[in-house]
């Protein structure tokens, strides 16, 4: 390709980013914002395209000077792409190899996170690298030099130290998320969701959670009407989910009102903390299928808070077309 690096690395790494970089991310309030602003685009277009998070937010750092360069803050160019024969888009021109030069231009700067992949997924010269492992964030950087992404000697070197110092390769195993369901309708207002029938829980609509953090335990941790919550992984039981989260099993039980010899299936939402006794939603109309435990997954309330707000007993499913409170 040829992505402007010269100017940044020069600025970056020779004047200032040697202590950034030799620093851990909890001290370095720079870098970890920048992480937490872009953090949810990385992972997103890591499964839209294959190309680790990790590297996405390494390069972004590196090549926007954390977001400070000329190009980031006036042309929301985060990882310095020029022009180039084929670009049709807003254009900036500033001095770097040659004076003038055009960049390309961004209404956002998630339109340059989307940019940056596709000129990685449309370009032969970096074709191989999509048959690594997407968490190999090594081979990926090595292959990127090799690639003729920089010039720099070290840029390899200075991505994986970026990664690593900042533990960028937790978002490598991030899910697409979260999970889905493309199944049922929703209207956003009333949250009229008719809701995918699971034996062991319900699976979130991404329109209902909000990504927050990656655990110790490298796990990727979402909110969802005030409550934390992960998604099962394959052969996950609530013991094994709760020593990553350092918590009993137990708790996991009674926060998602599961039997103890339940079975957790893939993608299954399991909440960390206490779900909460009502929801800002007013209400939620029965789909055929939905049990109480599914609605109550779903918007992170209590089970037993739903049965009171509705006046059911505990136990009673009610029929479809039913429309339930869901806070007084």
């Amino acid at each position: 390709m040829r992505i402007s690096i010269v100017s940044v690395v020069i600025i970056l790494f020779w004047h200032f980013p040697l202590s950034l970089i030799s620093q851990p991310a909890a001290r370095n309030q720079a870098y970890s914002g920048y992480i937490e602003k872009y953090r949810d685009i990385a992972v997103k277009k890591m499964h839209e395209y294959k190309i680790p998070a990790s590297i996405t937010l390494a390069q972004g750092l590196l090549e926007s000077g954390i977001g400070n360069s000329e190009l980031a803050v006036n042309a929301n160019n985060h990882f310095g792409i020029k022009c180039h024969k084929e670009w049709t888009g807003m254009t900036y021109t500033m001095d770097d190899d040659a004076k003038d030069e055009c960049f390309r231009k961004y209404a956002s700067a998630e339109e340059s996170f989307n940019d940056h992949s596709l000129f990685l997924t449309t370009r032969p010269r970096y074709a191989g690298l999509f048959s690594l492992d997407i968490r190999d964030y090594k081979g990926w950087a090595h292959g990127l030099k090799s690639a003729g992404y920089a010039t720099n000697p070290r840029y390899a070197e200075i991505l994986i130290r970026i990664i690593e110092e900042n533990e960028l390769y937790l978002y490598d195993s991030a899910p697409a998320g979260p999970y889905l369901a493309d199944k049922g309708k929703k209207e956003k207002k009333e949250y009229q969701s008719s809701l995918p029938v699971h034996s062991a829980g319900i699976r979130l609509s991404p329109s209902n959670v909000k990504f927050d953090e990656i655990s110790e335990g490298n796990r990727a941790v979402y909110i969802n009407n005030g409550v934390k919550l992960t998604f099962a992984r394959s052969g996950d039981d609530v013991h094994i989910i709760a020593k990553d989260f350092g918590i009993h099993g137990f708790q996991l039980l009674r926060y998602n009102e599961l039997g103890k010899h339940e079975i957790i299936q893939e993608g299954q939402a399991i909440y960390i903390t206490p779900k909460k006794r009502k929801v800002p939603s007013k209400r939620h109309t029965v789909a055929d299928g939905e049990s109480m435990r599914d609605i109550a997954q779903f918007f992170g309330i209590r089970l037993q808070s739903l049965y009171k707000l509705n006046g059911i007993q505990a136990g009673h499913e009610p029929e479809a077309g039913t429309v339930l409170k869901l806070s007084r």
